[in-house]
């Protein structure tokens, strides 16, 4: 039975990643041909780098910029001035010219600050000290910075630790073995999961369409220009929100303050542990069927935990049978 789920969930994930994966790009107008002024085709330029003309960066590392392009010498600018920007600093793509000469960036670009601010940088370093100015951008490139990640995998891994031991003493309530009476931390537990197959699946498959998306994001997953499998990784971040809002405000109703906090703070780190595994098993291929695997553990766990039948009349807290309440010790009857 599990074979026939994971073979399932592997099929449906495939023909997901493989329809739809990429974006239709609008015919731009002015379609420049490359000639002797090594001017740049605006439609195939932009379908490649993902940007044009009147695009907007932030600054985040210093940029050395040049007042021309460079001479013809190996491509090394030749009696220029040069001049930086600095962090926090936005600018505007304000031109794009190819460079023959150049062995290290044929592709350079002007930017410019204000109009007494303009100069011409290498394509390569410009994008190294530069995000999109734009909040999603500025979220995605810290979230995925390699720093981040890396701390995260610590974090979790300690987390993992302490929650192994204190599962063990029962000192404190995790999802799928101590857990609350709450289907939302498991309906949480499986988003999340699948949210990081699928980002890590589109990172594995169609990687220029997560570029193209970095540099045009959207937080709208019915928006008709974007492919299919990025409006389903969007529509999966919006369920793990409400889902999470969802779980603290179930809890804050069921137990006191003092067993609510915990409890989601193991829930953070499990979410993170599963963010984690997933995004990175998928790029090779076993993350499918560990998912499979996962997603019928923790309903198989879910559904062997004692289901809440009663309430106390008093406070409200719920009951496993009538009786004394353990919360108020009011004494309930049927």
């Amino acid at each position: 039975m599990l074979l026939k789920k994971t073979n399932i969930l592997c099929l449906l994930l495939t023909a997901v990643l493989t329809a739809s994966c990429y974006y239709s790009h609008p015919n731009r107008m002015d379609h420049w041909i490359a000639n002797e002024e090594h001017t740049v085709d605006s439609v195939n330029f932009y379908i490649g780098h993902h940007y044009w003309r009147n695009y907007n960066f932030f600054v985040t590392d210093s940029v050395q910029l040049y007042s021309s392009l460079p001479g013809s010498i190996d491509g090394v600018p030749s009696l220029c001035d040069t001049f930086f920007i600095f962090p926090e600093d936005r600018l505007v793509v304000a031109d794009i010219r190819y460079v023959p000469g150049d062995t290290v960036d044929s592709v350079w670009v002007k930017v410019a600050r204000d109009q007494l601010t303009q100069g011409w940088t290498r394509e390569s370093l410009l994008l190294e000290s530069v995000v999109p100015d734009d909040p999603i951008s500025k979220f995605i490139k810290e979230f995925s910075s390699s720093r981040l990640i890396f701390v995260l995998t610590c974090l979790a891994l300690a987390g993992l630790i302490i929650l192994i031991r204190a599962v063990r003493r029962q000192q404190i309530r995790v999802v799928h073995f101590n857990d609350v009476n709450s289907f939302y931390p498991t309906l949480l537990c499986l988003g999340v999961s699948a949210t990081a197959a699928i980002y890590g699946s589109i990172q594995r498959f169609v990687p220029n369409t997560w570029v193209e998306f970095y540099f045009h994001p959207t937080l709208n997953p019915f928006n008709p220009s974007l492919p299919l499998v990025i409006s389903l990784f969007l529509a999966f971040v919006w369920f793990v929100i409400v889902v999470s809002i969802a779980v603290t405000e179930d809890l804050f109703h069921q137990d006191e303050t003092s067993e609510t906090v915990p409890y989601l703070f193991s829930l953070a780190g499990v979410c993170l542990l599963l963010y984690l595994v997933f995004t990175l098993t998928v790029h090779y291929y076993i993350g499918y069927p560990l998912l499979a695997y996962y997603w019928y553990f923790a309903v198989k766990r879910y559904r062997k935990h004692p289901a809440i039948k009663f309430r106390c009349g008093n406070c409200g807290r719920p009951l496993l049978s009538p009786g004394k309440c353990p919360y108020c010790n009011m004494e309930n009857q049927l």
